[in-house]
């Protein structure tokens, strides 16, 4: 399934994409999509239920804007230096273990939301990365493998970064990644059944319509099954949690000087095969 929150910020409903496109309500059959319902199998069925029988009612696209497609959501994970190309255009050597990092859920915006650049940014920089969504509590799981059952979905998320405040100013990461709408996430939750094979998917990022990256989940340096195991050895993955897996090759960061780095007025769109597209315009803050 392709689920999805529709509406204006803050008071979004709960809808699906069919296989036809059409936009369904779901708000007469659930409440919200949030780690709740991820969580809950009997709920879920009955969306696949409804759905099936053609029984939700349609909705009128036109205008309507497309918010973040999970709710209240619990932590966001990311996974830093963790394409082999990516590590070799900055110049890293390639973890030993995953980087892990955080992003506050406050970040997180609809998928054609602006973007801030914070004031005094230099070095805005933008990353396409595929979103883990988790619907079963990880704690200490064992293997690569079990891990792919606590995963509900997968979603297209952007780890937009200051890299002048991520690198330069001291400390850990976490101040060049937590500005002000800095985790665009969707348009869509796309439910694991229909990812056969999340190291499948190809990843693609344009600035201003010139292509900057085109990455493949293959390139990844820990897959998205041992990402998950890994994260549950050092704190508890709750449905609703996300986990941001990292960006490939092609982002300013990595080009020559002088880089490209993002300006108001810029506008930036993002795919991943399967999981849909964003497209966002910066503006400053």
């Amino acid at each position: 399934m392709k689920l999805l929150r529709v509406g204006t910020a803050g008071a979004e409903t709960p809808a699906l994409l069919d296989a036809e496109g059409v936009l369904r309500d779901l708000s007469g059959i659930v409440p919200d999509i949030d780690g709740a319902l991820l969580a809950d199998d009997e709920a879920l069925g009955r969306v696949r239920a409804a759905a099936a029988a053609g029984e939700l009612p349609a909705l009128d696209a036109t205008g309507l804007r497309v918010g973040p497609p999970l709710a209240r959501i619990g932590k966001i994970v990311c996974i830093g230096l963790n394409y082999h190309d990516h590590a070799r255009e900055t110049g890293a050597e390639p973890p030993a273990e995953p980087v892990i990092f955080f992003k506050a859920a406050d970040t997180v915006v609809g998928p054609h939301d602006t973007v801030l650049i914070p004031r005094k940014s230099v070095k805005t920089d933008w990353e396409v990365e595929l979103a883990v969504v988790i619907g079963r509590t990880a704690r200490y799981v064992e293997s690569a493998e079990a891990a792919l059952g606590h995963v509900a979905g997968y979603a297209v998320s952007h780890d937009v970064s200051e890299r002048e405040f991520q690198i330069e100013r001291g400390g850990t990461w976490d101040k060049g990644k937590n500005c002000e709408t800095f985790n665009p996430l969707g348009p869509w939750l796309v439910t694991a059944d229909e990812v056969p094979d999340p190291q499948d998917l190809s990843l693609k990022l344009w600035v201003n319509g010139e292509q900057k990256q085109d990455g493949t989940t293959a390139e990844q340096i820990f897959a998205v099954g041992e990402v998950v195991r890994y994260v549950s050895q050092f704190m508890t993955l709750y449905p609703g949690d996300v986990i941001n897996t990292g960006t490939p090759a092609g982002v300013a960061l990595g080009e020559p000087e002088p880089k490209p780095f993002l300006r108001a007025g810029d506008v930036v769109e993002l795919e991943i095969s399967g999981l849909g597209r964003q497209r966002q315009e910066f503006k400053d803050a």
